[in-house]
């Protein structure tokens, strides 16, 4: 079962014309590929790893700045595109992309726990990335929200980054702890500071 491929190439190019729209300045094709690259890296780690990957492909597929309902409305297109799939399977796919609305761990046990976990580290590996890298990343989804006045987005943004910054640990797995829990609250903190100013 783990090994029956669950997007295939018809499937891959309808969502990436979604992450090609031209308001994905950071949540577009980049961030998959990112994502992709990171689950290659990482798949021995995975008990699912193809389940791990229909997650990535759908876990911005819908996107809307203005929308706070963006996670739940994707976890639903994965249900219908992937309806075929093995229905245990499939609410594991569905469970993932909704948890990346907050990055907390959902009521999963067991391997599906751990790639849950995984899959969110991997969300989040840009906190953690070199500064110049981070930086891009801060100016890009800045981008995504321009319909935000300033100050509105100064103080928005802080408290997202704050949630972040006042976890025990902003990582689920040691893997990613050790690699980007550093840089990341270097990352952040600096990233705040400089909304403040």
């Amino acid at each position: 079962m783990a090994n029956e491929p669950l997007i295939d190439e018809s499937l891959k190019s309808e969502l990436s014309a979604l992450y090609r729209g031209p308001d994905r300045h950071y949540h577009g094709p980049g961030h998959i590929a990112a994502l992709l690259a990171l689950l290659d890296e990482h798949r021995t780690e995975f008990a699912d790893s193809d389940a791990v990957e229909a997650a990535i492909w759908f876990h911005d597929a819908i996107y809307d700045s203005r929308r706070n309902d963006n996670e739940a409305r994707s976890a639903a297109l994965a249900a219908q595109k992937l309806s075929n799939a093995d229905p245990q399977r499939l609410s594991r796919i569905v469970a993932m992309i909704e948890a990346t609305a907050t990055h907390a761990l959902p009521d999963l046990a067991g391997e599906a726990r751990h790639d849950d976990a995984l899959f969110l580290d991997m969300d989040l590996a840009i906190l953690g990335s070199e500064p110049a890298l981070f930086d891009a990343y801060e100016a890009a989804v800045r981008r995504e929200y321009d319909w935000v006045d300033e100050p509105a987005w100064r103080s928005g943004r802080a408290a997202v980054l704050q949630r972040f910054i006042n976890r025990p640990a902003i990582f689920h797995t040691e893997t990613f702890r050790r690699h980007y829990e550093q840089q990341a609250r270097e990352n952040i903190a600096r990233s705040i500071d400089a909304l403040a100013a």
